[in-house]
C-alpha cells in the first residue's frame, strides 16, 4: 500500500474541454471552465498552483504542486451516473433515456398517475427554484404532485413537506423507479425533491433523494469494502451506486462550503481507505442554471478552503480533484455537456509534481485506487500509480 488514505474530490460539472465525441452529442466548443474564466475575472491562487488551469489546454507549468492531466469519457452519456460510475470502474454501454426539451410522454404520465392515485403537474425542463414558484401554490391547493427534468437523464419529483410528508415523496419515488425501469422510460435517476416555505418563497430542503439503478457489476469501491477497507461516501454517490460498496454515509448540504466541512471533519478521523466526495452546488446551482458569475464566485469559494483541506492530509495521503461531466454556463441550453474532465493528485510527500499524460478513460483514477490497496482491478481503467513519485 503506497497511500494510506485517498480522498477523491468530485467538482460536478467543472469540465475543461469538449471530448473527442462532443459532437454527437451536439456539444461542440464546450468547455465549462475556460468559458468560466473567459467571462469573470476568477482568482484562485491555490488551485492555480495545483495545475488546475493548465487543464484547460494541457500546457506545462514547471512551479506547480502537483500532478495535473485531464481524463476522457469513454461511457455512453453525459449524466452523473456514467460519470460517476466510470470514475469507479463501471463500465456503461446502455445510455438512459433523456427527456428533453419536451419532457415526459403522456403514457409514462398516465402510468405513473393511475399507480400512485395523484396527479402530476409541471411536466416541463426546469432547474432550480423556479419551478416551485411557479407551481408551488397550486399543488399545495390541489396536492397535485410537480414532475419536471434538468434535461439530463432524470425525472424529479417534488412536494411540500408540510402536503406531503418526506417520507411518502419517498415510496412515491420508489415506486416510480420501478415504472422507469422499462426500457422506453429507463431514466438514470428519479430523484424525489421536498421543499419548504410559504406564499411563493419555496426552497427546496436538504432532505432529496436520488433513486437509481443498482450497478449490474462490482466497482472498486465493492472489492475496497469486501476486503475491509473503509469507503465513505460524502454527498450522492451513496445514492448513485444504491449503497454498493459503500460503509460510511455522510448526507451532503445544498452548499458546497458546509459539504467541505464534512469532509475536514472526516480528514481528521483514523481509517484506511477513501473517501468520495461531490460538490453538487457547482452543478445544480450554477451550471443548470446557466448562472456564469456564480459559477466563477463557487470556484473561488473551494480555492479558499484549499489550504484547509491539504493541511489536513497526512504524509501517507492523497487528494485527486476531478469532475464527472461538463456543464458550460455558456452554452443555449440547460443540459450536462460533453468534456473531459480535470485530474489533479495532491501529496505531501511528492517530489516532482508535473503534467501527466492524458488519461484514456476516467476509469483510470479507480484503476489507480484498486492498484493501490491491493485490491481486484475493474474490467476497465489503467493505473497511474506508478506515475506519482
Amino acid at each position: 500500500m503506497k497511500f494510506k488514505r485517498i480522498f477523491v474530490l468530485i467538482l460536478d460539472s467543472l469540465g475543461v474541454g469538449e471530448a473527442s465525441d462532443a459532437n454527437d452529442y451536439g456539444d461542440t466548443g464546450c468547455n465549462t471552465l475556460k468559458h468560466i474564466v473567459e467571462n469573470y475575472d476568477v482568482f484562485i491562487p491555490n488551485l492555480k498552483k495545483m495545475g488546475f488551469l493548465n487543464t484547460i489546454n494541457m500546457d506545462d507549468n514547471p512551479n506547480v504542486e502537483a500532478y495535473y492531466t485531464i481524463a476522457k469519457p469513454t461511457n455512453i452519456g453525459k449524466d452523473s451516473i456514467s460519470g460517476h460510475y466510470e470514475i469507479i470502474g463501471l463500465e456503461s454501454k446502455n445510455p438512459f433515456k433523456s427527456f428533453a426539451p419536451y419532457a415526459f410522454p403522456l403514457d409514462l404520465l398516465d402510468t405513473i398517475e393511475k399507480t400512485i392515485g395523484r396527479r402530476l403537474i409541471g411536466n416541463k425542463v426546469a432547474s432550480g427554484e423556479s419551478i416551485l414558484n411557479e407551481l408551488g401554490d397550486r399543488h399545495i391547493n390541489y396536492g397535485s404532485l410537480i414532475i419536471f427534468t434538468s434535461g439530463n437523464s432524470t425525472l424529479e419529483i417534488a412536494a411540500h413537506e408540510d402536503i406531503i410528508p418526506v417520507s411518502k415523496l419517498y415510496n412515491y419515488c420508489e415506486i416510480i423507479r420501478k415504472i422507469t425501469q422499462k426500457d422506453e422510460w429507463r431514466v438514470a435517476r428519479v430523484i424525489a425533491r421536498p421543499f419548504s416555505g410559504k406564499n411563493g418563497k419555496y426552497k427546496f430542503t436538504n432532505d432529496r433523494k436520488d433513486y437509481t439503478l443498482k450497478p449490474s457489476k462490482k466497482s472498486v469501491l465493492n472489492y475496497l469494502k469486501d476486503n475491509d477497507y473503509s469507503v465513505i461516501s460524502i454527498g450522492k454517490l451513496n445514492d448513485i451506486v444504491d449503497g454498493e460498496g459503500i460503509t460510511k454515509v455522510i448526507k451532503s448540504s445544498s452548499t458546497n462550503i458546509d459539504t467541505i466541512n464534512k469532509m475536514t471533519d472526516i480528514m481528521s478521523k483514523n481509517f484506511t481507505g477513501v473517501c468520495i466526495t461531490n460538490l453538487s452546488e457547482f452543478d445544480t446551482s450554477f451550471g443548470h442554471k446557466k448562472d456564469i458569475q456564480g459559477y466563477a464566485t463557487a470556484i473561488e469559494e473551494l480555492d479558499v478552503e484549499i489550504p484547509l483541506i491539504l493541511n489536513k492530509l497526512n504524509n501517507d495521503d492523497i487528494l485527486i480533484i476531478t469532475a464527472d461531466h461538463g456543464n458550460d454556463p455558456t452554452f443555449p441550453n440547460s443540459n450536462h455537456t460533453r468534456e473531459n474532465v480535470p485530474v489533479i493528485i495532491f501529496g505531501r510527500n511528492f517530489k516532482s509534481p508535473k503534467k501527466l499524460p492524458v488519461l484514456e478513460s476516467m476509469a483510470d483514477i479507480g484503476a489507480t485506487i484498486a492498484e493501490n490497496f491491493g485490491v481486484n482491478a475493474p474490467n476497465i481503467g489503467n493505473s497511474f500509480l506508478d506515475q506519482l513519485k
